[in-house]
């Protein structure tokens, strides 16, 4: 009987990816993969570092395989991934039952995955790997490396081969994506990447995550008012918005150009959704400030928003910054900000009542089934509790919205048109 090797994948969909190749490199070598940890010869725990939570979360999940070791119930544990490559050292020496550390696997190895972790009607591409911006509060560049692009080519061969396996959503990931192919063609060519992969399939969406504001082209937004089978979600984090706390993270943009760039994506494309993010609590960052930001957040009135306290991580340059704020503080801030985009989120959820939207089904639940509009991406975003009869998991469905929530929508497929 085939050995079994089982995967705990931690952080984001990039690490998914990661996840996906580290299980598939196993069933090359005869492994059979299996869902449970528990009576796995094999668990890979593929960690992530970028914030204080997720190193903790990564801890927590090696513990607990080290606590099915001895009670007998898994074999080996190899720990993978963003953690390992950070703490490789130290956690060798705590850590005696991990059989094996391994860093950040190799971008540039071919991606032949034979084992997809995602729900088979989405897949997420990575696209490309490491950071060229240096944000003096982010750790990526020191584990990831310098920017690096794949081949348009090879990247539409794999969509290609996920929409022939039934996926129906492409979701283009990187830790810049619109940066992408500046070190293979010496200029950006995400709008050429684009163009591409909307030819394989018009009955496809095609997602695209992580855009920097300073890098994002005019070319992309057009590209994607242009073509209907790109999502109109436009993932945009801007981490602040006051031009002194900007400058002191190296995000070389400013507030004009924000606001800018903002009301260009309105203009062009007027249904579409901006998702964005924002750190409280950056060393430094005087009560006007965070009052500039959370003004600019009412106003502004952002579809989608998340909020992270700043994390102080060793190796980057505001870990060394002065007047370093409070955890108590970070939460008060990061509360107020949550608290007002509850209501705006809600408003602006009211405007789909009574409207017919796409929507791609996720699953099915106890008299309803859950699916996802294109403004919402899987496992980040809100979903959509539909009635209706004998819908196709993984297939598209005209839905009549009925109510709406802070987050979620309701509808009903009967009544669609």
């Amino acid at each position: 009987m085939a050995k079994t090797v089982s995967i705990i994948s931690l952080g984001c969909p990039r690490n998914t990816v990661d996840s996906e190749k580290l299980v598939a490199s196993f069933i090359k070598k005869g492994y059979r993969f299996q869902k449970d940890i528990l009576n796995s010869d094999t668990v890979i725990v593929n960690t992530c570092a970028f914030i204080e939570d997720a190193k903790k979360e990564s801890v927590d999940n090696i513990l607990m395989a080290i606590d099915a070791k001895k009670d007998g119930n898994i074999k080996k544990i190899i720990v993978a991934g963003c953690l390992s490559e950070r703490y490789r050292r130290e956690l060798a020496e705590e850590l005696k039952e991990v059989d094996e550390f391994r860093g950040v696997l190799d971008f540039r190895k071919p991606q032949n995955q034979i084992l997809k972790l995602t729900p088979p009607h989405y897949a997420y591409i990575k696209i490309s790997e490491g950071c060229a911006n240096r944000c003096t509060y982010c750790v990526i560049p020191c584990l990831k490396g310098n920017y690096k692009s794949r081949s348009i080519s090879s990247i539409k061969k794999e969509a290609t081969r996920l929409v022939k396996n039934g996926a129906k959503e492409i979701i283009l990931i990187g830790q810049d994506t619109s940066l992408y192919g500046i070190d293979l063609y010496g200029k950006k060519r995400l709008g050429n990447l684009l163009k591409e992969l909307v030819k394989i399939s018009k009955d496809i969406w095609v997602r695209l995550l992580y855009l920097h504001p300073a890098n994002l082209d005019k070319e992309v937004i057009e590209i994607i008012r242009d073509n209907e089978n790109i999502c109109r979600y436009i993932d945009l984090p801007l981490e602040h918005i006051n031009d002194r706390i900007l400058k002191q993270m190296a995000r070389r943009t400013n507030k004009r150009e924000i606001i800018a760039l903002i009301e260009h994506i309105r203009k062009e494309i007027p249904d579409a959704v901006i998702r964005t993010s924002f750190i409280v609590g950056f060393p430094g960052e005087r009560d006007k400030e965070f009052k500039e930001l959370v003004s600019f957040i009412k106003e502004m009135r952002f579809e989608k928003l998340g909020v992270f306290k700043y994390s102080r991580e060793e190796g980057t340059p505001a870990y060394e910054h002065k007047n370093q704020i409070s955890e108590k503080e970070k939460q008060i801030r990061f509360n107020r900000i949550m608290s007002a985009q509850q209501g705006i989120s809600r408003k602006i959820n009211e405007r789909f009542k009574g409207r017919v939207l796409k929507m791609l089904v996720e699953e099915k639940g106890k008299g309803y089934y859950i699916a996802r509009t294109e403004y919402d991406a899987p496992d980040i975003d809100g979903l959509a509790y539909i009635k209706g009869k004998n819908l196709k998991i993984g297939n598209f469905y005209n839905v009549k919205i009925q109510d709406t929530h802070e987050y979620d929508l309701a509808g009903n497929y009967e009544y669609s048109k």
